[in-house]
């Protein structure tokens, strides 16, 4: 027979138990959903605002990837080995392994789109725009290893990148097709339920979608979700829609992480400055050695 004691210690065990028991997957689940309802913004809807990064390999490659020399390799004795360009790179050059981000694995390049994506591997210091600093496109700006802001309120959303200064204004009237193409488009965005998409058009097929020299043409459409899934996470997609490319539309996916530190802030990263030698250095005068 039990005593006093042992009946209120079997009600605190049966209590902790009927806890765990709400708190299922499932509980948990709603247990999330409901926090993420208590964090809307002034419209509504979940509040998206913040300093976010994604913290991946994919703006090496999209796709799996196993860790390599460099970038930019060249034969040597016993298999390939840094281009001399950035052999004094060392191991800072090196490429970090990726489990990748395409759904599927593998990007279903078009015959003739996957020689031109094979070409630009091998010529990756001649064409990759970031490395020149040109505006990194839609959606390469969300995994390039640089935070960026989401600014949103009642009638206004807006995406400002600490990389190249680059900003996106998110229409939320679709006003027709964009006047001219450009490096990051023309972005309407509506909600769909907890997600906000963003569809992406106009955009002028320049930029690459990583360091592996995956790109699309000028008449790609990407479509972007962004779900809350925490108070510190969103849930990234994107969909890639490229009939002159790809033999199907694709799709990657990644979590975001806000940035948490109470200093938290963009910094500049405006690096055209940092290119000009690269790019303009042989016009001088008197030019530098190379």
């Amino acid at each position: 027979m039990l005593k006093h004691g042992g009946t209120i210690a079997l009600s605190v065990v049966f209590g902790v138990l009927a806890l765990l028991t709400v708190l299922t997957p499932i509980g948990l689940s709603q247990v999330q959903k409901q926090a993420n309802r208590a964090q809307l913004a002034a419209d509504g809807h979940p509040d998206l605002n913040g300093i976010w990064q994604a913290l991946n390999t994919a703006n090496y490659d999209l796709e799996p990837h196993s860790a390599r020399h460099a970038m930019a390799l060249r034969p040597g004795p016993h298999g390939p080995v840094p281009a001399k360009e950035v052999l004094y790179l060392g191991a800072v050059g090196a490429v970090p392994g990726g489990m990748g981000v395409v759904e599927g694995g593998v990007i279903p390049y078009k015959p003739e789109a996957l020689k031109i994506r094979n070409e630009n591997r091998e010529k990756w210091l001649e064409r990759d725009p970031e490395i020149k600093c040109y505006l990194p496109g839609v959606p390469r700006a969300t995994y390039l290893p640089y935070p960026f802001r989401i600014l949103q309120n009642r009638s206004a959303f807006a995406i400002a990148y600490e990389y190249a200064g680059a900003v996106r204004n998110i229409l939320l009237k679709d006003p027709g097709p964009a006047p001219a193409d450009s490096w990051m488009g023309q972005s309407v965005g509506h909600w769909e339920g907890e997600a906000f998409v963003i569809e992406t058009t106009g955009l002028n097929g320049m930029a690459w979608l990583d360091r592996s020299g995956n790109f699309t043409s000028e008449n790609v459409k990407v479509t972007e979700r962004f779900t809350r899934t925490s108070p510190d996470h969103l849930l990234y997609e994107a969909t890639i829609d490229d009939k002159d490319t790809f033999t199907r539309p694709w799709k990657i996916s990644m979590p975001l992480y806000r940035r948490i530190e109470q200093d938290a802030q963009l910094m500049e990263f405006k690096c055209v400055e940092f290119v000009e030698e690269l790019m303009f250095g042989q016009w001088r005068k008197k030019p530098l050695p190379r």
